[in-house]
């Protein structure tokens, strides 16, 4: 198990737990008493951490190696998944998964950004930062799923688009404003689902839906705390305090009406427990197509037009005049 720099008191208490049970040699019977103390004080600890996380804690979490990505949650709950590769203009994308299956008998086209778990792995999905064949390689599903009239489900969890030379001479910046574009009158139900790190237009490339959440600890916005530390004070030292600027947790996104809701995570993050992780998210976007679904094409378009155009806050601050 990877512990992050603020979880190492349960860490230490955890480590007393094994040291006692290998003192035993398998009869735990005599420190039976003393384990099931310290497992209640691990569990109070963790409980009293994760309730009191910081929105840099919670950017930490998002990015734990140990957390499942979309494969994994496509493993745990979808049935029958087909994967479509290529964008039918350049090339396949690995950064981005997709395909066909079913959740709880509902069909569903399913696309995520995917990540690595190791270096290989990392380098084959290139951190999960998608180039422009990604986006379009979305699409063509997406399109597909509308032909057939089948929902529309995204994972998102980047550091942001590739952006890397290639990317823009194929044109990056294109590929994810078509995207916003055509999923704006997709006539099909959109579920989006922040489930890592949401960074930008490279998130919201696949990211435009008709219901938004984020899971408990992940993050969504329009920079990473880093670069725009490096942009205000030139060093990426100061990224704690821009991450608390930022607001960029589920709870303030929620508080600004930019999500539609929350998806707990089990105590500890959902690397801790994929299973209970899994359990949650599925339960969300199960309640959340069989409510979309009842709607005809034309209000799904309605809907999520009216609901981005709603969002922001801004005041007028033009000077009227007064007639003398």
């Amino acid at each position: 198990m990877n512990y992050l720099d603020f979880e190492k008191p349960v860490a230490d208490l955890e480590q007393k737990i094994e040291e006692l049970k290998k003192l035993t040699l398998g009869d735990e019977s005599a420190v039976a008493p003393e384990i099931e103390k310290l497992k209640e004080r691990a569990v109070g600890l963790r409980e009293s951490i994760f309730n009191n996380l910081t929105r840099w804690q919670r950017v930490q979490l998002a990015r734990h190696p140990d957390r499942p990505y979309t494969l994994d949650y496509i493993d745990k709950f979808v049935d029958h998944f087909m994967e479509l590769h290529g964008d039918r203009y350049f090339g396949d994308d690995k950064a981005i998964v997709g395909g066909l299956g079913t959740i709880d008998n509902q069909s569903v086209m399913i696309i995520g950004q995917q990540k690595g778990r190791d270096t290989k792995q990392r380098q084959y999905r290139n951190f999960g930062m998608p180039a422009p064949e990604g986006y379009r390689k979305a699409l063509r599903m997406m399109k597909l799923a509308e032909k057939f009239n089948i929902p529309v489900v995204t994972l998102l969890d980047t550091p942001g688009a590739f952006p890397g030379l290639e990317a823009e001479e194929r044109g990056q910046a294109e590929a994810i404003a078509r995207n916003l574009r055509e999923m704006a009158v997709l006539r099909v139900p959109i579920v989006t689902v922040v489930i890592g790190e949401g960074a930008s237009g490279g998130a919201l490339g696949i990211g435009m839906g008709n219901e938004v959440y984020m899971m408990e600890n992940t993050w969504y916005s329009v920079i990473s705390p880093e670069s725009c530390s490096s942009i205000l004070w030139k060093t990426w030292d100061y990224k704690e305090k821009a991450a608390s600027a930022l607001k960029l947790t589920a709870i303030d996104l929620l508080e600004l009406k930019v999500i539609d809701g929350i998806i707990p995570e089990p105590i500890g993050g959902a690397h801790r427990d994929h299973n209970g992780a899994s359990e949650a998210l599925k339960k969300q976007i199960v309640e959340s197509l069989n409510r979309l679904k009842k709607l005809s094409p034309e209000k799904l378009v309605d809907q999520r037009i009216e609901k981005y155009s709603k969002m922001g806050e801004w005041n007028d601050t033009s000077v009227t005049k007064k007639k003398k």
